[in-house]
Formats: C-alpha cells, structure tokens, sequence
C-alpha cells in the first residue's frame, strides 16, 4: 500500500459527539494487565488516568513529538497541551482511554500517540507506516508491560467500490497484526460511522484485525455504523453518557471509535479469566457467546455479551498509591509488633534481675545477721 493511498489513513471519522455538560506514570506493575491505545494523544491532568496510565510513546511521520523528534517515549510523550486540547478532535484520545477504563477498570494503559498536531492544533496527516510502527512497538514491549490487546479508533475509509476488494492489504501491517496474534494479543479497530452497510473502514476490514460495529443502548446496531457482513467480527455497546473529556467536561458519546474500547476492554476481562487459553480459544468464547443484534445493516449474532460465559468479572485493582498505603500499614503493624516483643523481653530480663538481685540482697543480709550473732554472742 503507497503512502499517497493513505494520505489521510487515520481519518477522524470514528466518535459522533451528541452533546456535553457537564499525571505522572505512577503504576510500573506489569502484573496488571494492559492494553496499548492508539489515537489523538491524552490529557493526563485527569485524576481518573493516575495510577492508570503507565506509559506513554509517540509515534509519528512528522517530527512534531514533543521532543522535536518522530518518536519519544516516557512521561509527556503522549500529553496534548490545553491549547491543542481546546481544538475540535483532540479530546478523541482521551475519551476512548476514559471509555476503556469505564468497561475495565482493572486495566492498566499505555497510550500511544499517532496523530501529529501543530503547536496551534492543526491535524497532520498520518499514513501507514505509522499504523505499524506503532504496532511493532507493542510487540516489542509486550512482556515489559504485560500488554493484552491494542486498540485504534481511528480508520480510513472510501479506499475502494463497494463489491470490490476494497479493502488496501500490504504485508508490512498485516504481519505486524499477525505477530501480534501469535504473541496472543489482539488488535481491536472501528468498522466506522460512515452509515456504508457494505463496507467497513481501513484497516478493520483486514482479515487478521478485528473489526467493530456499534449498537445502542438498546443493542441495536445504530444506523451510524459501517458493515459488512463477511469481514464485521463483533457489535458492541459505542453509546454513552457521561465521559470524562479533555479538562475533565463531560460529554456523551456514540461511535465504533466506542464500541472498539468496549469490545478489548471485554476481550481483556475475558482473558484475565481465562490466562491460559490461546488467542483462537479467547476469540472462539467471545463468538459464542455473541447475540443477535438487528438494524438496517441486517441481523447478526455478533453482539458481545459476557454474561453467557461462565466468568467473575474482576474488581478493579488496587493502585500504586493504594499499594503503598497498604505497604506502610503493614510496616507500621509490623513495627509495633517488633516493639511488644522488644518490651517484653526487656521486661522479662528485668523480672529475672530484680529476682537475682533480690535474692542476693537476702542473702547477704541473712550473712550479716549470723555475723553479727557471733560478735555479740
């Protein structure tokens, strides 16, 4: 696939705001297992993303990373500032990280940059090999962060007619997704709000991917959503109220962009009960499970539900700064335990000096009352 192809690969096409009202890298546990979120960058001031956000990598065609280079990792890497932030579509990043969190928050996420941006906010284009580059990077990583699935709720759409193969496949990003799956991590992407019942945006509709649609809060597929009845893998919920965007508004949402975080966020809870099955026994349970889900794209048993797999939905976890809570209460029980065995054993070397002590106090006065007889007998 050329880059003149995909000039405008990372569309932003894939969140459909309704209406709104409304950091460091703390938690280094790689026990905690993690999703790699690809999108816009992030607003890492937000208290939700504490503890959350472990790590943070940009990865770009432009030198714009915050460092003046294509590629910077580590605290920053990813954070948009408030004046980029304030521009339409720059909150994106944030909300698809505040969704995941809101499906599992027993999660942790390291966010990754692909959007390139202006001081002023101006959107750089994005082509492919950003798409796998930024997957190579979770391949290479996975085990350093225990990550467990990627997500990208961005997409390109229109590549080709409808009944055509339109969908653009080159082997760099499809051996990257299939390197992915071999090391049992999946990649997540949006089939797209383009209200297309026959196509499904790039690159959801690669074989290999896993391409998703959105429903409702009813679980009907919502009339936005891009199909395709051979290459569409799952539906999920993309509608809600409430999210916490960039400088903390609230906004309600409706987009595959949703339904995309939804669906790796279930795929993770799955897994965490499931640690030992292989990724086609993972993707195999998730099928199964599917229900049917209907609108004007057609009739599909495609809809994620969990509740038909027999698993404990975890709790979410205790944070770093919980962690640490937790560490010096033990530490001072720990302490003050040592210090009653200290004080008793002091106490009790003192009972048996004061007894010694005492007996031979007795004794020499015994001593100079049997002397003192003698003198005066």
């Amino acid at each position: 696939m050329n880059k003149k192809i995909l000039s405008a690969l990372i569309a932003f096409t894939l969140l459909v705001p309704v209406s709104a009202k409304a950091a460091g890298l703390k938690n280094q546990s790689v026990l905690t297992p993690t999703v790699a979120i690809l999108d816009t960058g992030i607003d890492m001031t937000l208290p939700i993303f504490k503890d959350r956000v472990i790590q943070e990598v940009c990865i770009l065609d432009w030198s714009t990373c915050p460092n003046g280079s294509s590629f910077m990792e580590g605290p920053g890497s990813a954070t948009l500032t408030p004046k980029v932030l304030s521009v339409a579509g720059w909150e994106h990043g944030t909300q698809m990280a505040s969704i995941f969190l809101k499906s599992n928050p027993n999660a942790n996420i390291i966010f990754i940059k692909i959007i390139g941006n202006t001081p002023d906010g101006l959107r750089q284009s994005s082509f492919e090999s950003t798409v796998f580059n930024a997957l190579n990077w979770v391949a290479a990583n996975n085990l350093k962060y225990n990550i467990k699935a990627v997500t990208m709720s961005q997409g390109h759409h229109n590549l080709g007619a409808a009944g055509t193969n339109y969908c653009p496949t080159s082997s760099t990003t499809v051996n990257s997704i299939k390197n992915l799956i071999s090391l049992g991590i999946p990649t997540f992407f949006p089939a797209g709000n383009g209200r297309d019942y026959s196509r499904i945006d790039w690159p959801s509709c690669l074989d290999d991917s896993i391409s998703v649609g959105v429903t409702d809060k009813q679980g009907d597929i919502s009339t936005i959503s891009n199909s395709d009845p051979l290459k569409i893998d799952f539906f999920a919920l993309g509608a809600f109220d409430g999210i916490t965007s960039a400088g903390g508004v609230l906004k309600n949402v409706l987009g595959s962009s949703a339904s995309t975080q939804v669906a790796a966020a279930q795929w993770m809870i799955l897994q965490s009960a499931n640690t030992t099955s292989s990724y086609s026994t993972l993707f195999k349970l998730l099928a199964d499970s599917a229900v049917k889900t209907t609108g004007r794209q057609g009739t599909f048993n495609k809809l994620i539900n969990l509740s038909l797999v027999p698993i404990a939905i975890p709790e979410p976890g205790p944070t770093a700064t919980e962690l640490a809570a937790q560490k010096a209460a033990a530490d001072a029980a720990a302490k003050l335990a040592l210090k009653i065995e200290v004080d008793k054993a002091i106490a009790t070397a003192q009972l048996e000096y004061d007894t010694v002590v005492k007996a031979a106090a007795d004794k020499l006065s015994a001593y100079k009352i049997s002397q003192l007889a003698r003198l005066n007998g």
